[in-house]
């Protein structure tokens, strides 16, 4: 009798994990969640959804701005005051919404970025390396890349770009009260956003907690500036 039970008790089981939804029926996408949970958590950046594509439309923006240029790759609703490192708001926020891309709220305790043509960055990188340059996290869409760098004041950013006699339209510069598009999102250009370096830590110190490694702004800027000017037709500021 027990072994009959056993097997009626198994099918019970097996009939209901068939009839539960998969990540794909439901649209779910853990690799967003688990990425956003590892920013707030593990680097203590605060995180927020981006407002995501349309439902009906996938090539439209899900805010009510029909010619929005940045269709689904920025804050909406909630908006950007609300981004946190609360790992229980995070995970409420991408169980309700789970395709919902990755925003970095930039500036404050958290880094902050400047954002210049993919082709532009790249010949960028290859020369702050050659220059024995160690460099932060750089996030690539397949039309911009963004160099992390330890955060900045508006008045050091000014400084800096007051000294050079010609700053390129297609740099930008993601400070204070800015965001940025976080793997593995999707970019408003179409494909994904990836890593094009990951972020790595510190060793801890006695009873400390691993510390992101960033550059400082003024360590190179010299060297986006020159990338940036070369770019052809001067890159696209809305391109992302």
């Amino acid at each position: 009798m027990r072994e009959i039970l056993g097997r009626r008790l198994q099918r019970l089981r097996d009939r209901f994990q068939s009839l539960r939804p998969t990540p794909r029926q439901t649209g779910r996408s853990p690799a967003l969640l688990e990425a956003a949970l590892t920013c707030a958590t593990q680097w203590q950046w605060p995180v927020l959804p981006g407002v995501g594509r349309s439902a009906t439309d996938g090539s439209r923006c899900a805010c009510p701005d029909p010619e929005c240029v940045v269709p689904g790759a920025h804050p909406f609703d909630p908006g950007l005051l609300a981004a946190t490192t609360d790992p229980r708001m995070v995970t409420w926020w991408w169980t309700k919404r789970p395709t919902a891309p990755v925003l970095m709220a930039t500036g404050g305790t958290a880094p902050c970025a400047v954002s210049l043509p993919a082709g532009a960055a790249a010949g960028a990188l290859v020369r702050l390396h050659a220059q024995g340059m160690r460099l932060g996290p750089v996030v690539a869409t397949p039309t911009r890349w963004s160099l992390l760098v330890a955060p900045y004041s508006l008045e050091l950013l000014g400084e800096l770009l007051y000294a050079k006699d010609h700053v390129p339209s297609s740099l930008r510069f993601h400070g204070e009260g800015g965001y940025l598009l976080l793997p593995p999102s999707a970019a408003s250009s179409g494909g994904r956003v990836r890593w094009e370096k990951e972020p790595s830590s510190e060793p801890a110190g006695p009873g400390g907690a691993p510390e992101l490694w960033l550059p400082q702004v003024e360590a190179v800027v010299d060297a986006l500036v020159e990338a940036s000017s070369g770019a052809p037709g001067g890159g696209s500021r809305l391109a992302y």
